[in-house]
């Protein structure tokens, strides 16, 4: 299945860019092409998903499927312990995929429950969050390659402590833990406490890992259709392998490029379906953390449209002309509406009778994309045929393979993020963690 049948572009940012200007990008692209695919680029150790799709081993999907055969089986309930890639990208996929409103289904259509935890320190989250759990079988997949990132093991300390006084010896039959194959404090703990374990591969980084263990397995465990979404990646894989505009990925890294050198500051992801909100932040951090660097790079923010354009409509089309858009637009929807008929016409909208509701959000669309632009607001529309697993692991490969080709146009290490270490050094030193007493007195010493 060639991209133009996956991810079409309606909306090439014109007339902002130029033709001329995309092509006079292909020498760049076919360099940083080379970079990624000869692996001989900075972050090259991080690039193992490249081909993680189309590589991934029968035996540990299928045990993966097992396993989340088995969780649905003994829960109602999945606690899923992550933060950044390992908390995102399995919000995202159960967002897009499920039903609206999963928890209100009759009981034989009821998926299981997923919540998540670790991806924040508040207090009244996780007590609220114990308190609702004595009502329901529970399961816990704790996600972490180290075992010692600070929201994830803190929610996992008190979650184990849970799961023990309530479940005594079978605890260690309902947690799971995704981690590094060999080291690190939840490996360790793992083995010695026997939880079955998957591995999260060495060379895929955190944002990029929604298609290894790390979403995978709660995806299976709500009856998600993994050999799908990966069927979608490895699909994804070999239609964006040519190194040049003819590769869409490449030519939406190419557009971002110019639009960042014509002086915009700011990415907006924009989607007018509710179930893209966590695409939306995902994108966030994938975007974010791979080219946040140097003082360099775009800042990703995303909104939900038509909703957000009674808040943040006001922005873009009269505000400083700091942004682009990207839309994400999905051609078939899940389900369909006709608008009907009232007596009387109490409320103006009989001119709108017999269209559907697709149809009309998809003229919001236009429209806001027409009146952007007028005003002065780049847009890019990307089209996605539907909302089903194959759709959405492409549409991952895709945004994957743009950022590695948008970084190296950047000139930064799309894939590693040194500035995310300097808030949790402060912490450390501030919350009295042994190893921290010099930066310690050295914050003391500026109070």
């Amino acid at each position: 299945m060639g991209y133009w049948r996956m991810i079409r572009f309606l909306h090439k940012a014109e007339p902002f860019v130029e033709q001329r200007e995309l092509e006079l990008q292909v020498p760049f692209i076919q360099t940083a092409h080379s970079l990624i695919h000869d692996r001989s680029g900075a972050g090259s150790d991080f690039l193992g998903w490249l081909h993680l799709a189309s590589e991934f081993p029968e035996e540990q999907l299928s045990r993966i499927e097992a396993a989340g055969r088995r969780i649905a089986k003994d829960s109602d309930v999945l606690v899923v312990i992550g933060i950044g890639g390992s908390y995102l990208g399995a919000r995202a996929a159960l967002n897009l995929l499920q039903h609206s409103f999963p928890d209100m289904l009759p009981a034989d259509r009821r998926p299981l429950r997923v919540v998540f935890a670790g991806n924040q320190m508040s207090s009244t989250y996780m007590s609220e969050l114990l308190e609702v759990l004595d009502g329901y079988e529970v399961s816990v997949n704790v996600i972490s390659k180290s075992g010692t990132t600070t929201e994830p093991a803190l929610a996992f300390r008190i979650l184990q402590d849970y799961m023990t006084k309530r479940y005594g010896q079978d605890a260690s039959k309902r947690i799971y833990a995704t981690t590094d194959k060999a080291k690190g404090a939840l490996r360790k703990l793992s083995d010695e406490m026997g939880y079955e374990t998957f591995v999260i591969p060495d060379d895929v980084g955190g944002r990029f890992s929604v298609l290894t263990p790390v979403g995978l397995l709660p995806f299976a465990a709500a009856g998600i259709n993994i050999r799908d979404l990966l069927k979608g990646a490895a699909d994804a894989e070999k239609d964006l392998a040519t190194p040049d505009l003819s590769n869409p990925a490449y030519e939406y890294a190419a557009l971002r490029s110019i639009l960042y050198h014509k002086g915009k500051a700011a990415e907006m992801f924009v989607s007018y379906e509710p179930g893209l909100h966590y695409v939306g932040e995902w994108l966030k951090q994938l975007f974010g953390e791979s080219e946040g660097k140097d003082h360099k790079g775009l800042l990703p923010v995303s909104a939900d449209f038509s909703t957000d354009l009674h808040s943040l409509g006001q922005f873009v089309q009269d505000g400083a002309r700091i942004l682009f858009e990207t839309v994400l637009k999905v051609k078939d929807v899940r389900r369909d509406l006709t608008v009907n008929n009232m007596a009387g016409d109490p409320d103006g909208l009989n001119y709108l009778t017999g269209k559907s509701w697709r149809s009309i959000n998809d003229t919001a669309l236009d429209a806001t994309v027409l009146a952007h632009t007028t005003g002065g607001v780049p847009n890019i529309v990307l089209e996605i045929p539907d909302m089903t697993e194959y759709s959405l692991g492409y549409m991952f490969y895709f945004f994957e393979k743009a950022v590695a080709m948008s970084g190296y146009l950047l000139g930064v290490n799309p894939f590693d993020q040194p500035g995310v270490e300097t808030y949790k050094t402060n912490m450390f030193a501030m919350l009295g963690k042994p190893g921290y007493e010099k930066q310690r007195e050295v914050l003391s010493n500026r109070g």
